[in-house]
């Protein structure tokens, strides 16, 4: 979503150096977001005999959170507040107010699994619930692949489509955001539910 705050910075400044400066920023911001909403969830996963509720208890919020932002649609006012020269502040509020961070909780505790699970798919699960290692990591990732696509995105447009496009182009990014969160939480309860035996 700050994509366009690094094609601006692109464009006001004259220099493409500035934009990749806005994504670096971006991407901190994002990043320290994740890891916000990330770490307590691995921290939860310690308490091995909880798993099953604690897993619905993260599909119900993220099928939560998902159905608030289709119902309420402004933006919190205290993002418009922060300074366009502070984009790793705007970056963290974002994700933290958009749900980003969420989208990660399904992966992370393993809600989006298939019922009977192959010895990689064992391994790999084992692992994430015995390292906060890979509660980074996959923070990591995540971080990697919206400043891959964002940045792809933004250079795109600061260099060959400008700004026409943009306007010509735009759809609602906020619903489908909130539609992907309601989504994947529907998809973890279900397997939940139907492997909860």
């Amino acid at each position: 979503m700050g994509w366009p705050l690094a094609v601006s910075a692109g464009l006001m400044d004259r220099n493409p150096r500035a934009l990749f400066r806005a994504l670096w920023a971006l991407s901190a911001g994002h990043l320290l977001a994740t890891l916000l909403v990330l770490l307590p969830f691995a921290f939860l996963l310690m308490l091995a005999e909880w798993q099953r509720p604690i897993q619905i208890g993260a599909s119900l919020l993220v099928i939560g959170f998902g159905v608030y932002r289709l119902i309420v649609r402004r933006h919190p006012r205290a993002l418009a507040r922060i300074a366009p020269t502070r984009l790793a502040l705007w970056s963290f509020a974002v994700a933290i107010a958009h749900g980003a961070a969420l989208m990660l909780v399904p992966i992370y505790l393993g809600l989006c699994r298939a019922f009977e699970l192959d010895a990689g798919h064992e391994a790999a699960g084992a692992l994430m619930k015995a390292s906060l290692l890979m509660a980074v990591l996959v923070t990591l990732v995540h971080v990697a692949a919206m400043v891959g696509a964002g940045g792809c995105l933004a250079w795109l447009v600061y260099r060959y489509l400008g700004l026409r496009f943009v306007s010509r182009s735009w759809f609602n990014l906020d619903a489908v955001w909130a539609t992907s969160l309601v989504l994947v939480g529907a998809v973890a309860l279900g397997f939940n539910l139907a492997s909860w035996r």
